[in-house]
């Protein structure tokens, strides 16, 4: 019986055996991946790249105060068109009480200085009057008392401007602020209450609005400093809005700067493009865009497509496989042009006639079906 199961068990062994070494066979004996080809083709390519920005007016004005205040009203809102010369908003002054006490320390001396000047030029009247002076002295008389007349007005309107802001309250009195350039309101940064400063030579002021013409827009974005060289000013651009799907204006690059600045480990070079705006759509300050710039396009070409190359893996050249017979292929080195990511230029190396190796085809994937 012992023996009877060990020959059992023997047989068991040989059989998983040879069933292991048929099922080897039988997975070495199928067929290996069959390459196909393609052939080189004549075409257009065209190589392009992309800047990312926005589009914003060309010219945006700022509207500062001439003095120093309150605001008491505004009369417009954003996004008002206006014209050059509105009203804007009123400034109601606060004066400051050290500069309103000296203004009027100096009319009290203005009127002191005129004081004196009057009593010397009734004096010298009459005296000029019997011949006892010269006309030459009394006009010099006569001068100093008109000075001191005018010094007195002077003062008192020196006073008038410190305490309301203007001198006799004309309606072009600084305390109205008005548009100097005709355009539509892209922001009010204040509110009525809010204290402002006037702009001078040591402040630049506050802002009490910023103007703009938004019937003409740049757009303003960065490129990689690889592609900078090849820009060149009056560039044709496509220009597409986030905001506005499937639409795309034409523009013409008008300005690249000549410095870059570092982001991210990149060099990026400021560039801006003049935008040609269609009529039918509101284009708003602030829209992202995208600029696909051309930098190159060659018409009528011999091609493959980029997934056909290869690259030495010492030198990186460029090589592809030229079908030569059933399943055999010869390498050939070649020489590419521009690409535009999906097909490549060649130079030199193959002819419309070869038939060009799919280096990277693999079998496809089989998916079993399952039923439930």
């Amino acid at each position: 019986m012992k023996k009877f199961f060990k020959i059992f068990l023997i047989v068991l062994f040989l059989g998983a055996l040879v069933f292991a070494g048929m099922y080897i066979l039988k997975s070495n004996s199928k067929s290996p991946i069959v390459f196909t080809s393609e052939n080189a083709f004549i075409t257009s390519i065209e190589e392009k790249t992309v800047a990312t920005g926005k589009v914003i007016p060309e010219d945006e004005v700022e509207i500062k105060p001439q003095i120093s205040g309150i605001i008491d009203k505004i009369y417009v809102k954003e996004g008002d068109e206006i014209k050059s010369g509105d009203l804007i908003a009123k400034v109601k002054v606060v004066p400051n009480e050290q500069s309103l006490n000296s203004s009027r320390g100096q009319v009290k001396n203005a009127q002191i200085v005129l004081k004196n000047a009057q009593i010397d030029y009734d004096r010298n009247k009459k005296l000029f009057e019997k011949g006892v002076i010269s006309a030459n002295d009394f006009q010099n008389v006569q001068l100093q008392y008109d000075q001191a007349k005018q010094g007195v007005s002077n003062a008192q309107s020196d006073m008038q401007i410190i305490r309301v802001g203007s001198a006799g309250g004309s309606s072009s009195a600084n305390t109205n602020i008005r548009a100097t350039v005709t355009g539509t309101i892209l922001e009010i940064p204040v509110k009525e209450g809010d204290q402002v400063i006037e702009s001078n030579n040591f402040n630049a002021g506050t802002s009490i609005a910023t103007i703009a013409d938004l019937s003409k827009m740049i757009f303003e974005g960065k490129v990689d400093e690889s592609e900078v060289g090849k820009l060149k000013i009056d560039m044709p651009l496509k220009v597409s809005l986030g905001a506005i799907q499937g639409e795309e204006f034409d523009a013409k690059l008008k300005f690249v700067a000549p410095k870059g600045n570092e982001e991210q480990g990149a060099v990026q070079f400021k560039i801006e493009g003049e935008v040609y705006l269609d009529s039918t759509y509101f284009i708003r300050a602030g829209y992202s865009a995208n600029a696909s710039i051309v930098l190159q396009k060659k018409d009528s070409i011999l091609a493959i497509k980029e997934a056909l190359l290869q690259f030495d893996e010492e030198t990186q050249e460029p090589y592809v496989e030229v079908e030569i017979g059933d399943q055999e292929y010869e390498r050939k080195d070649i020489e590419i042009g521009i690409s535009d990511g999906i097909n490549v230029e060649i130079l030199s190396g193959i002819s419309e006639e070869d038939k060009i190796k799919v280096w990277n085809k693999t079998e496809p994937i089989k998916i079993k079906s399952t039923s439930n």
